[in-house]
């Protein structure tokens, strides 16, 4: 494919890595609503909590763990290259996870979805940034940031839906066509690119990367699991991951051909968009985590009606996320991050008034208004930071953009989950020792009761076990489970405001634009 035939077909290019982008961010989001089918023995696999939360978490693992390094390969290997074998690798594990026999068979599959993933999602950002002109890469990447809030948004209703009528594989099987049509597509509609130059390879750089992020990740998923750092497992993963990036900055500072360039970071628009991005991420991912807990626990939907709650955060971000180009060019974009951060803040606001019989017309809008607010802030935040490199080092942008989410979203879940649990076990231990010491019937364990005050999915089975006498609990429950999310959104309230301060102080006021970067069109090495 040359130059001038890539340039013809880039919004077809585009469509097709959008459906890479909802295959896989969709699949991630469908997992969650499908817990509850996997821990019964007779429906799904009979799955523990820990191990429902490792299949959730081998794929985080990882995926955050070699984004980076896949990112750089992309830049060197090729990016069309990659996104084949990683979709490849993404449909033959999304069947063997449909077909699992065992948590442990889940579990293992789904870090090699993880590993499909982290092959396919830096190439994303790196062919729009070498196929789109700097006019059009702005709108482009505004349908790429709304193409992973759709993503988001469908995947818990699609798996509702999907488990309503279908056994809980169906919700990995229905990659499988997904992955093929993209195959079909990609040869046709995007061309293969690299880095022209890309230097010696530093491998020692890329090898550095992979276990700093493993354990780091590894240290911040754990640590939220357990709501506690005095592990020596915790600690030490946090302490390894640490010193290991350390050690991979200090040798990237000093190589003569890095795979990440320290200097990008000299760049406001580089530096200021990467820690925007971090800090917004951080503080939305437990809130919106923790809020399907809400619809399903507190409110009692189902599965299906808790999923298409969702939906309307889709389109806050279909919406506003192409639209946000157009708003920076006519404000900049420091203004329009600081208006985007205002409204997530507002939201966060929101959210630490929610109540129960909160209306849901008031719920969707604020719903609205956050979606639309983060599409604001991450699509400019998206558009300098791969503005402001060369296109041969896009992958590593794209794959530092995205690890910087994956991290924040990993620490926002670990720990507001940790406040969450720690704010619950406080509302509902007196609650829970007056049940253990009512007279008549059966009375739970000590080992029942811990596990019943560490969540509240915990205390209403629980609830359900004990027949009428459970119904006491239901109330206290929902009430220990309200204060904790009150709580986390205060913290993400405080976090949110942080970013804002970063906006309003150190992103520029104009939009800039790389030298090399404004290079014509079809590919860093040439498109083919």
């Amino acid at each position: 494919m040359d130059a001038q035939t890539a340039y013809r077909r880039r919004w077809g290019g585009l469509a097709v890595l959008v459906i890479c982008l909802l295959v896989i961010v969709a699949d991630n989001t469908i997992l969650n609503v499908a817990l509850r089918v996997l821990s019964d023995p007779e429906a799904g696999l009979g799955a523990s909590q820990s191990q429902l939360a490792w299949a959730i978490n081998s794929y985080t693992l990882v995926f955050a763990g070699l984004l980076f390094a896949f990112g750089v390969i992309g830049d060197r290997v090729g990016r069309r290259r990659m996104i084949v074998a990683g979709l490849t690798v993404f449909g033959a594990a999304s069947a063997l996870s449909a077909y699992s026999q065992s948590p442990e068979q889940l579990i293992l599959a789904r870090a090699a979805m993880g590993l499909g993933a982290s092959m396919v999602t830096p190439q994303t950002l790196s062919v729009i940034t070498n196929v789109f002109p700097p006019e059009q890469r702005g709108r482009a990447i505004g349908i790429w940031a709304g193409s992973v809030g759709l993503a988001m948004a469908i995947g818990p209703s699609a798996g509702g839906l999907l488990l309503e009528n279908f056994w809980w594989g169906s919700i990995f099987l229905i990659n499988v066509p997904f992955v093929v049509l993209g195959l079909a597509l990609v040869f046709f509609l995007i061309p293969e690119s690299r880095d022209a130059d890309p230097g010696r390879p530093d491998v020692l750089g890329v090898l550095l990367s992979i276990p700093g992020l493993v354990l780091l990740i590894y240290g911040i998923i754990t640590a939220g699991e357990r709501a506690s750092l005095a592990d020596r497992d915790v600690w030490g993963a946090l302490a390894g991951g640490v010193a290991v990036l350390a050690l991979f900055l200090v040798h990237e500072s000093r190589t003569e051909d890095p795979s990440l360039d320290v200097r990008f970071f000299r760049d406001p628009r580089f530096s200021v968009s990467i820690a925007t991005i971090m800090v917004m991420f951080f503080s939305m991912s437990g809130i919106i985590f923790f809020l399907s807990f809400y619809w399903q626990s507190v409110r009692e939907f189902s599965p299906f009606a808790a999923g298409l709650l969702v939906l309307p955060a889709a389109v806050g971000q279909m919406v506003m996320a192409p639209l946000s180009p157009t708003l920076v060019r006519r404000a900049g974009p420091r203004v329009v991050a600081a208006c985007g951060v205002l409204g997530v803040c507002s939201s966060f606001v929101f959210f630490t008034q929610l109540e129960p019989d909160t209306p849901l017309p008031l719920i969707i809008g604020f719903f609205l208004l956050q979606s639309g607010s983060m599409a604001v802030v991450l699509t400019p935040a998206t558009d300098a930071i791969m503005s402001s490199v060369p296109p041969g080092k896009a992958g590593a942008a794209s794959a530092v953009q995205n690890t910087v989410r994956q991290v924040a979203t990993a620490m926002g879940v670990a720990i507001l989950g940790a406040v969450i649990s720690f704010r619950y076990r406080a509302g509902i231990t007196g609650s829970l020792d007056r049940f253990a010491q009512e007279e008549g019937g059966d009375r739970p364990d000590p080992g029942e009761l811990r596990a019943a005050g560490e969540s509240i999915e915990g205390t209403l089975a629980l609830a359900r076990g004990a027949g009428e006498a459970g119904r006491a609990l239901v109330g206290p429950a929902k009430e220990a489970f309200m204060t904790g999310l009150h709580t986390a959104a205060t913290i993400s309230l405080c976090f949110g405001l942080v970013g804002l301060v970063v906006v309003l102080v150190w992103m520029p006021r104009e939009a800039g634009r790389h030298q090399e970067a404004d290079a014509p069109r079809g590919g860093d090495a040439g498109a083919s």
